[in-house]
């Protein structure tokens, strides 16, 4: 994901998670504020709980991955965190894929192909 896509701060994290909205599910939480930019930044993050450092680091790249097919569909102007659970550890990439797109349709920020916000 580009450079520009990305929460990179620990300070812009913590905005997002005491300021921000959330939508939980049993594989992750989405944490959301509105930006004042252009395009929207996304944060992953995995605590210890979910286990070491490989697992941690794979759970990550999943989400992102999942994120990042989807970024064209996300409403812009948004700072989003999505927090790995610790049902994540052995999920497949084909539900931490369809749990992110669940997430952000909760939170209305997935747009349809036809440009309008799309909602369950």
């Amino acid at each position: 994901m580009e450079r520009k896509y990305r929460l990179r701060l620990n300070a812009d994290f913590q905005r997002v998670r005491h300021k921000g909205n959330s939508w939980p599910n049993h594989l992750m939480v989405l944490c959301a504020l509105p930006n004042d930019l252009e395009h929207s930044r996304f944060g992953f993050a995995a605590s210890k709980r979910i286990g070491k450092a490989v697992v941690r680091n794979r759970v990550r790249r999943r989400m992102r991955e999942a994120v990042r097919l989807r970024r064209a569909l996300i409403s812009d102007g948004w700072d989003l965190v999505f927090i790995a659970r610790s049902d994540m550890r052995h999920a497949s990439y084909a539900e931490i894929a369809q749990g992110v797109e669940h997430l952000l349709r909760r939170a209305n920020l997935y747009e349809s192909l036809n440009g309008e916000n799309g909602s369950e």
